[in-house]
């Protein structure tokens, strides 16, 4: 037998091995088996595997690597190059996710907001936690369909340190300005004789440029202006945020904020009805012509029905056949809050800073306040799971949350009102116990906040003041889902625009 021959049935050896093996794959669903046995190779006592060409091998239990989660010996299954085709359903998957969120199809007149102090930031550790922190205020306000969030000082919070912030200057521990040996090094290297020249002149100046401008990257805000600028930052849609938010210190680490995946949030191909944009400077043809929106429909700007200055965010109203249509796009400025007043979907929230706990009542941005004002407090004098616990009929909910401290502190330090801490809950409608008996000797308001909205919920639904239109009952075959492999468009912050 010369080498040709042993090398032909080396390699259909190999071939009819990895057929089997894909066939094993697909058959257990994309799963790898372990437990089979490979019926071209016999196993012996001592751990290794004898081919039919006389070559002693390793077995598979042998190998560490070989038995790694997720690892697969075929090196073209293992990069990713023969994945599923898109759409096919895969056995081992245990759900699907929603394509589009449930709509109610009845209008929704009532408001709900909650306020939060900034100071609960300053709790964390790390601007990286910070921002988390954040991302789950948010969520739980995208979840439970709250339409504004108030960020307000309770005069309680201490300056944000950083460990992190030296860090951030020059990307190492020991950054400039920490007081570390790179700190020391530099200094003691630093040229400062006056014989060094022009060049050194302008090194010198050049790396002061630098310095200043990193500074104002990175410029550190107080933890509520932070907290405001987090929330906004994840309200708005992914290809509209650079035209909006800058770099800045504050959003570092936003690329750790999980998504909102809310309605407004629309997708490059979703057929929306409406959509946020940004007015672009420029104008369609014609002499009523109005302005051009980058509204994130792909290399395809929406001419809305009046000049508007660059700049500005809008909503937009589009007529769905319009995605379809040849030719330019036409739309309509509308509201914010017209989509939840037409049919109920869910458009957001607004967020608004209060210099104190005062300024959250006073400065309502709704016409006669917020007439039903809930406190919450471990000291409540109602729970939620007392039987007659109920919400009276209201136009405007607002549910305030306390810091580290409680909301009995945030009036105590504000000398702007003349009621003491221990009469806070004069300042509510209702004065609620969230969580009674709780395990924790403490509940941190990140989880305060969903505890309470859902727990909140079912009440909301039925006082609030809603509209006339009869609500849909949603059906299962009425919610379109994606199958699990593919991965929702938000979790990119690509321009779509």
């Amino acid at each position: 037998m010369n080498d040709k021959t042993v090398a032909d049935a080396r390699k259909k050896r190999k071939e009819e091995a990895r057929l089997l093996k894909r066939k094993r794959i697909e058959e257990s669903g994309g799963v790898r088996p372990r437990s089979t046995k490979d019926t071209s190779r016999s196993t012996t006592g001592t751990g290794t595997n004898s081919d039919k060409g006389g070559r002693t091998t390793a077995s598979p239990s042998s190998n560490p690597k070989r038995m790694g989660f997720g690892t697969f010996s075929d090196e073209r299954h293992y990069h990713g190059r023969n994945k599923k085709k898109k759409g096919s359903e895969t056995k081992h998957r245990f759900g699907a996710v929603m394509e589009e969120v449930p709509c109610p199809n009845i209008s929704r007149n009532y408001t709900i907001s909650m306020a939060v102090p900034g100071s609960v930031v300053s709790n964390a550790q790390t601007r990286e936690l910070r921002t988390q922190l954040v991302g789950q205020i948010a969520r739980a306000a995208a979840i439970y369909h709250v339409d504004e969030i108030i960020v307000f000082d309770d005069l309680l919070s201490s300056n944000m340190r950083d460990n992190h912030h030296g860090r951030s200057h020059r990307g190492g521990r020991g950054g400039e300005g920490s007081g570390g040996k790179r700190d020391y090094d530099r200094n003691k290297n630093k040229r400062t004789s006056t014989d060094s020249g022009d060049k050194d002149g302008a090194e010198q100046k050049r790396d002061g440029d630098n310095d200043h401008d990193n500074r104002e990257r990175y410029q550190s805000s107080d933890p509520h202006t932070f907290m405001a600028r987090v929330l906004q930052y994840i309200d708005c849609p992914q290809y509209l945020r650079r035209s909006f938010f800058p770099m800045h210190g504050d959003l570092q680490f936003a690329g750790l904020l999980p998504p909102l995946d809310a309605p407004h949030h629309v997708r490059a191909g979703e057929k929306s009805t409406y959509r946020e944009g940004v007015v672009l400077d420029k104008t369609g043809h014609g002499p009523d012509a109005g302005s051009l929106v980058n509204c994130g429909i792909r290399g395809r700007p929406v001419e809305i029905d009046r000049a508007l200055a660059p700049g500005i965010r809008c909503t937009v109203q589009l007529d769905t056949k319009c995605y379809d249509a040849p030719g330019k796009i036409k739309g309509v400025v509308v509201s914010p809050t017209t989509p939840r007043e037409e049919d109920g979907t869910y458009w957001g929230y607004t967020t608004r800073l209060a210099t104190s706990i005062k300024a959250v009542f006073d400065e309502c941005p709704y016409e006669g306040g917020y007439d039903l004002k809930v406190g919450t407090s471990e000291r409540g004098d109602v729970t939620v799971d007392d039987k007659q616990f109920a919400f009276p009929k209201f136009k405007h909910l607002l549910v305030i949350f306390g810091g580290v401290a409680g909301i009995e502190e945030c009036i105590d330090a504000d000398e702007s009102m003349t009621l003491a801490g221990k009469d806070s809950r004069k300042l509510f409608d209702l004065w609620v116990n969230i969580c009674p008996y709780q395990g924790s000797r403490t509940i941190r308001t990140e989880e305060a906040v969903l505890i309470a909205l859902a727990r909140f919920r079912p009440h909301i639904a039925k006082n609030g003041d809603g509209g006339s239109k009869q609500p849909h009952v949603v059906k299962d075959e009425d919610l379109n889902f994606s199958d699990g492999d593919n991965l929702s468009e938000e979790s990119s912050d690509d321009e779509v625009g």
